[in-house]
C-alpha cells in the first residue's frame, strides 16, 4: 500500500470532509442485465463534496490553494469558459478560505441564452463573491491572469494562477490521493474494482487515479472518456501528467503507455458541445437512480460506459466503478438543449 506519508510534503487546504461514498447501481443493473454478463456498477460520489455545490475539482484544488496560502497569497486567478466547474469551485473555496478571487470566463460555444450567459455556475461565480471579468478568447484568457498578477503585485498583494481547468501535476495529487481511499474502501466492502470510468478533460483526474494505482501496482483499470481533446492528444497530456505527478509522490513504480487508457468516442462536436448520447445517458441515469450527471463531463463519461456494456466488453462478475465528478449546476445553463431540442444536439 502507498503510504499516505508520501503526500505531506505537499501543502494543502481542507476542502472538504472524506471519504466521499460509494454506493451500487442497483437500478441500472436491473436495466442494463441482457448485457452485464453478471457485472456489477458502482458510483463513487464525488459530487457531493458540501462546498460550493461539490465535483472532482475540489480535490485537486486542496492541493493547488494549499501552495498558494503556503506562498502567502492573498487572491485566487482563475480562467475559464462561461460554465467552468472549476472556476465556481475556486471561488466557492477562496471564499471558505477568506481569499479573494477574480475571474476571467471566455465563450465556448455559440450558446447566447441567458441561462448560458448568466445561469448556472456563471451565476455561482458572483455569488461566491468572485469578480468576474467576460474574456474575448482563451488568448485573452492568458492575458488577463497574467496582467491582473502583475496589478496584484504593483499593489503589494500576491496573485495565485490557477492552472486550466485546476489540472496539473501538483493538483493531479488529489486523484492519487483518491486512488488509495478506493482501495480503502474497497477493502471494507470486501472487493476489489476491475475497471474504473472517468470523464477526462483536461487529464487531471484521470491522470491522479492512473499515478496512484499505479503506485498501488494495479495497472491499466482507469478508464477516461475524453471530452475535450482526441485520443492522441488526451493520452499524451494524461501520460506525461501522471508521471509527474508520481515523481512528486518520489514513486518507484514508473506509469507506462499502456496504463493510460483514453476513449474519445464520446467527445462530439467538442468540447462543451451536447450529443445525443449524453443526453440520453443523463436522463437514463436520473430517472433510474435519482441522481444527476453533468451535461459536459460525466454525462459524456457515462455514456461511454453504456457503451462498453452494450458490446458486452465487461467479463463475467467484473466490478466497474463510476467516479460522478459532479457539475450538476451546468444543467440550468443547458436548459435549452435538455429539453429535447434537436437543433441543440449533435450525433455523437
Amino acid at each position: 500500500m502507498l503510504p499516505a506519508s508520501r503526500f505531506e510534503p505537499h501543502p494543502r487546504a481542507r476542502l472538504f470532509e472524506r471519504p466521499t461514498s460509494i454506493q451500487r447501481m442497483l437500478r441500472v443493473e436491473a436495466a442494463l442485465a441482457p448485457v452485464l454478463n453478471g457485472a456489477r456498477l458502482f458510483v463513487k460520489r464525488d459530487d457531493v463534496m458540501g462546498l460550493g455545490g461539490g465535483g472532482s475539482k475540489l480535490r485537486k484544488l486542496e492541493f493547488l490553494l494549499g501552495e498558494a496560502m503556503a506562498s502567502g497569497a492573498d487572491t485566487i486567478i482563475a480562467t475559464g469558459p462561461r460554465q467552468s466547474n472549476s472556476v465556481r469551485l475556486a471561488a466557492a473555496a477562496a471564499a471558505s478560505l477568506g481569499l479573494r478571487c477574480e475571474v476571467g470566463l471566455r465563450p465556448l460555444t455559440t450558446n447566447d441564452s441567458i441561462d448560458y450567459q448568466d445561469g448556472g455556475n456563471a451565476f455561482l461565480d458572483t455569488l461566491f463573491g468572485a469578480t468576474v471579468m467576460a474574456l474575448q478568447d482563451a488568448v485573452a484568457a492568458t492575458a488577463f491572469a497574467e496582467e491582473r498578477r502583475s496589478a496584484l503585485d504593483s499593489d503589494g498583494r500576491l496573485g495565485y494562477v490557477l492552472p486550466p481547468g485546476a489540472s496539473s501535476p501538483r493538483a493531479s495529487l488529489g486523484y492519487a490521493q483518491c486512488a488509495l481511499e478506493i482501495a480503502d474502501q474497497e477493502q471494507a466492502m470486501g472487493l476489489q474494482f476491475d475497471r474504473v470510468v472517468v470523464a477526462n478533460g483536461s487529464a487531471g483526474t484521470q491522470a491522479g487515479l492512473v499515478a496512484g494505482f499505479t503506485l498501488l501496482r494495479r495497472r491499466a483499470i482507469v478508464h477516461g472518456f475524453s471530452v475535450l481533446a482526441d485520443k492522441q492528444a488526451s493520452r499524451a497530456n494524461t501520460l506525461a501528467m501522471a508521471r509527474d505527478c508520481t515523481a512528486l509522490l518520489a514513486g518507484e513504480e514508473e506509469v507506462r503507455a499502456d496504463d493510460v487508457i483514453v476513449d474519445d468516442s464520446h467527445r462530439g462536436p467538442g468540447y462543451g458541445h451536447l450529443t445525443r448520447q449524453a443526453v440520453d445517458a443523463l436522463n437514463f441515469f436520473a430517472r433510474s437512480e435519482g441522481l444527476l450527471l453533468d451535461p459536459v463531463y460525466s454525462a459524456k463519461a457515462f455514456a461511454g460506459l453504456l457503451d462498453q456494456a452494450k458490446r458486452r466488453e465487461f467479463d463475467r462478475g467484473e466490478n466497474i466503478l463510476f467516479i460522478m465528478t459532479g457539475g450538476a449546476p451546468a444543467l440550468f445553463a443547458y436548459r435549452e438543449s435538455l429539453s429535447g431540442s434537436p437543433a441543440a444536439v449533435g450525433s455523437r
